[in-house]
């Protein structure tokens, strides 16, 4: 047992399965050898798969049905997804007419329509269809006849552009 360790190494969870364990203790028996491209790429993805399963707990989702949608503006409600140093992903639902005035970003904010049309000025945009709003441009009035879900990733925005 390890000096700085309270358990006994018997009493620790197994972090490697046994056939890795095994390959591992055969390797440091014998002289190196250099193992063959396949089994470098097998060990590997052994490895990073129990890496990725042991930190699968820090990852974040929020399901379509969770979350709470809140007003923002006259027939426009948002549902906050994930929010960190100034930047903001959310989602935006458009009632049918509702519009933002023209605007600025202080980041640039990345925008996916995933149900309706949105109007950007003279630029209509379907479902699946992606629009970059750049940093400190003037972005046009931005509307929706049909009623729009958009997805947008920027900075927190600033309810007070629709008083």
């Amino acid at each position: 047992m390890d000096a700085h360790r309270s358990v006994p190494d018997d009493d620790l969870p197994a972090v490697l399965d046994a056939e890795l364990v095994a390959l591992l203790n055969d390797a440091a028996s014998t002289p190196p050898s250099p193992l063959d491209q396949l089994s470098l790429q097998r060990v590997k993805r052994r490895v990073l798969a129990r890496i990725a399963d042991e930190q699968a707990g820090r990852h974040l989702t929020v399901r379509a049905d969770e979350g709470a949608w809140q007003p923002f503006g006259p027939g426009l409600t948002i549902k906050v997804l994930h929010e960190s140093g100034g930047v903001m992903s959310y989602l935006v639902r458009l009632a049918p007419g509702a519009a933002l005035p023209p605007h600025r970003h202080p980041v640039d904010e990345e925008c996916l329509v995933l149900e309706g049309t949105l109007r950007i000025g003279d630029l209509v945009v379907g479902p699946g269809g992606f629009h970059l709003g750049r940093r400190d441009v003037l972005h046009r009035r931005v509307d929706s006849e049909t009623g729009a879900l958009i997805y947008l990733r920027g900075a927190v925005p600033d309810s007070t552009l629709l008083i």
